[in-house]
Parts: C-alpha cells; structure tokens; sequence
C-alpha cells in the first residue's frame, strides 16, 4: 500500500465522529464498533485493553455523564500500509470535576473502503509530583 494522501480529512473525521459518540453517554458504548473485534488495542488512563467486547465493557463502566471537551490540537500522519496515526491535544471535564489536559493518539487502520481504530492510547495531563 502507499501514503493515503487525504489522511488529515480522514482524521480529523475520525476524531469528530468518535468524540461524538463517546461524550454522549447513550451513545458511548457504540464506539466499540469502531475498533476489531480480536486485534485492537485501548490503553485507557494506563489499562490496556484488547478486543472490541473488552473495550465496550470498559467504556460501559464509565459512570461519568457529562463531558465538556475542549480540542487544542488535531495532528494527523499518513502511514505506509495506508493508515492514519492521530494526536489529540485538549482539555477535558467531566461531571463536576475541575478540566484537565489530555493527550489521545489513534492508528488508524485500512480495511476495505473504511478505517478501524487499531490503537487507541488515553491519558490525563495529571501528573503526581509528590
């Protein structure tokens, strides 16, 4: 395969179109569409997870509601087997709690005439000085 060359679009309709999703919380669960069923990955806050029925429990087990989500930066990378690597830069809250940074990368990978998320890397910019 070769370098996709809309590869910003691609991702910056991923990133939309997932956010979407996953700040409504009736609609959360279904991003574990988004992901393979066998060979996807999600690190979330430093859980690894694999597999779309894992990643849909964990994302079920999220008890936080409401979600204000502010998006500083959205880099996206062609890849050579025709992927897409995306880096997200915010600023998150959610319910009450005070915002927070976060930083959030994707590898998209091709399969037919669409993409699904093959790693999905989560963190907080919460860091524990002590």
């Amino acid at each position: 395969m070769s370098l996709n060359p809309q590869y910003e679009n691609i991702g910056k309709e991923f990133v939309t179109q997932y956010y979407a999703m996953f700040d409504d919380p009736l609609q959360r669960v279904a991003v574990a569409n988004l992901y393979n069923a066998d060979s996807s990955f999600m690190s979330f806050e430093g859980v690894q997870i694999q597999g779309a029925v894992k990643i849909a429990e964990k994302l079920q087990g999220l008890t936080f509601q409401k979600i204000n989500r502010i998006l500083t930066a959205v880099d996206s990378q062609p890849m050579f087997d025709g992927g897409v690597l995306i880096s997200v830069l915010g600023r998150l809250q959610c319910d009450d709690d005070p915002p927070h940074p976060f930083s959030h990368v994707f590898v998209l990978k091709p399969m037919g005439t669409s993409f699904y998320c093959a790693h999905d890397i989560f963190r907080l910019g919460i860091h524990n000085t002590v």
